[in-house]
């Protein structure tokens, strides 16, 4: 009877290790950063996002000139002008300076808008098709391995060379 005993124990801790194992075997993992940066699309709004950038950019430092040469000029008149006048002019290029300032808040926020605008599209179909293949594959739980992403050791499968072929690329 005691033979009977070890063997049903054995015999049940053999089955736990390898219900242990095959759970083990459902985890894969893929960098998440590595993949979005490597499709065609992420580029291209990338290059989009740039362009933007330069415009604004570019808008801003046009004022920015514009803002010394006025308190350029203004210096340079300042003695020939009256108290009152010169408080004018100082108020507005205060008021200038404000500006500028807002407009490149609105600048920063635009691009971040846009930015979003751009990825949150891009995000979603690497995501499904991180879904589509795990699903395939039978792997229940996909880790992300972007360093710094919590991910330690990152034995198991990469997904990132069928999720790339997947997205067709």
């Amino acid at each position: 009877m005691k033979q009977v005993k070890k063997v049903a124990v054995a015999l049940v801790l053999f089955v736990a290790a390898t219900g242990f194992v095959k759970a083990q075997s459902t985890v894969a993992h893929i960098n998440v950063t590595e993949l979005l940066s490597a499709m065609p699309e992420m580029k291209a709004a990338q290059a989009e996002l740039q362009k933007l950038q330069e415009t604004y950019k570019a808008d801003i430092e046009s004022s920015m000139t514009e803002l010394r040469n006025k308190y350029t000029q203004y210096q340079s008149e300042a003695s020939a002008k009256t108290k009152e006048e010169n408080e004018k002019r100082a108020v507005e290029l205060q008021g200038f300076e404000r500006n500028i300032g807002e407009a490149q808040q609105a600048a920063q926020q635009e691009l971040a808008k846009k930015q979003a605008e751009l990825f949150q599209p891009i995000s979603e179909k690497a995501m499904a098709a991180i879904e589509k293949v795990a699903a395939a594959q039978g792997i229940a739980y996909v880790m992300d391995s972007t360093q710094g992403g919590g991910l330690i050791v990152a034995k198991g499968k990469d997904l990132l060379p069928e999720v790339k072929q997947e997205l067709g690329f």
